[in-house]
């Protein structure tokens, strides 16, 4: 209602942004509305539509700008993490605004990973996919692509590594910034080799991507073909081997696995059965569920640097919530969720390993115990 009174003037939007700011974007009111309103698609749609009108506090500014040229770009990220790490030493010292995007830098940062372009498949050739370095994950946490390409290959697949872009465009399209997305989302496009498959490891990027012909609906005829043909055929990881017969998995030391719903996977892709029953086909997990499992951790996008206040309240509940259950460890397929997630259970005084699915099912495979560092393939 907010975001029609505005586009029918009849609203400022200046008055109604901090109301809209305060959603999480997470999609949870698609899976609930009985009419079936496509929030998301009305929410990005929107924020493009009104940046420009309506005014924001410098801080906010600023931290749009600092995300906006340095999350999208390794090469650029990856220094700015190692400096931060110097700048959170500094603690309340800081400027008020960059203390939100500190706080969620890493300790360390691992070691960078170098993927070949080419993986032929092991055993019977299921098809051939590609797979998307990304931007934020390609830095904080390269080993989950390792461990898809691993888990990939083992399965039948023959996967493309794709390099470039370096960002699918997820956060400037969720923050209204449409020119940079547009482009990200063209290049992702052509870059994929003919007859392949996209398969994502982030449930951000993965819904995006499925938004790409919204993203491009003013784009030439081409750009349109593409981006409702990728959107079309794209597809998680964990759904992709969810539709074949799984090479099977060692059986691991029992362990609990508590899986948590990436708000981006469960509500804006529909996939929730698939990584539970990849988790549920290694010997030895027993798999637990989280209470209130609709519920966001917080992360969402910029929403723990933009809503600090109500981000922390939401990750803290998520982090009790999943130590009620006792797991030995946490799985997930976002990679925001994952910091958000980890950063919340230390705050606690837990060291449960947080891990992607891939991770997970990739340690079974190599019989390299879930709880402890892996060992180098």
């Amino acid at each position: 209602v907010l975001m029609k009174n505005v586009l029918e003037g009849t609203l400022d939007a200046e008055t109604a942004s901090p109301h809209i700011d305060r959603c999480l974007g997470c999609l949870a009111c698609e899976t609930s509305c009985p009419s079936g309103v496509p929030y998301g698609e009305l929410l990005s749609s929107y924020r493009v539509e009104t940046s420009s009108q309506t005014p924001r506090p410098f801080s906010q500014r600023l931290q749009t700008f600092i995300a906006s040229a340095t999350l999208p770009h390794p090469m650029i990220l990856r220094p700015l993490m190692i400096l931060g790490r110097l700048g959170k030493k500094l603690g309340r010292l800081n400027p008020r605004p960059l203390r939100p995007m500190l706080d969620l830098v890493p300790d360390a940062l691992p070691a960078k990973e170098r993927p070949q372009s080419l993986y032929p498949a092991e055993g019977t050739h299921r098809g051939d996919v590609a797979i998307h370095l990304g931007c934020v994950q390609r830095v904080m946490r390269p080993e989950i692509t390792s461990a898809t390409l691993r888990v990939l290959v083992r399965n039948g697949f023959t996967v493309h590594v794709l390099d470039r872009p370096s960002c699918c465009g997820a956060l400037d399209w969720h923050i209204g910034n449409v020119g940079p997305a547009q482009k990200f989302a063209k290049k992702l496009c052509h870059a994929i080799p003919a007859g392949a498959t996209l398969v994502t490891t982030a449930a951000g990027c993965g819904s995006t991507i499925k938004e790409y012909p919204l993203l491009l609906a003013d784009a030439d005829d081409a750009s349109q073909r593409s981006a409702r043909h990728v959107a079309a055929t794209s597809v998680d990881v964990s759904e992709l081997l969810g539709r074949h017969e799984l090479v099977s998995v060692p059986p691991v030391a029992p362990i609990r696995i508590a899986y948590h719903d990436a708000c981006h996977l469960a509500h804006a892709q529909g996939v929730r059965a698939a990584p539970r029953d990849l988790l549920s086909a290694i010997p030895g997990v027993t798999l637990v569920e989280i209470p209130e499992a609709h519920f966001c951790c917080g992360s969402a996008g910029l929403y723990n640097v933009q809503q600090p206040e109500l981000a922390a309240e939401l990750g803290r509940r998520k982090a009790a919530m999943i130590l009620d259950q006792t797991p030995d460890v946490v799985a997930l397929g976002n990679i925001g969720c994952q910091v958000q997630i980890e950063r919340y259970l230390r705050e606690l005084g837990s060291d449960v390993p947080v891990l992607h699915t891939l991770e997970v099912l990739d340690r079974a495979y190599r019989q390299v115990p879930i709880v402890s560092d892996p060992v180098a393939p």
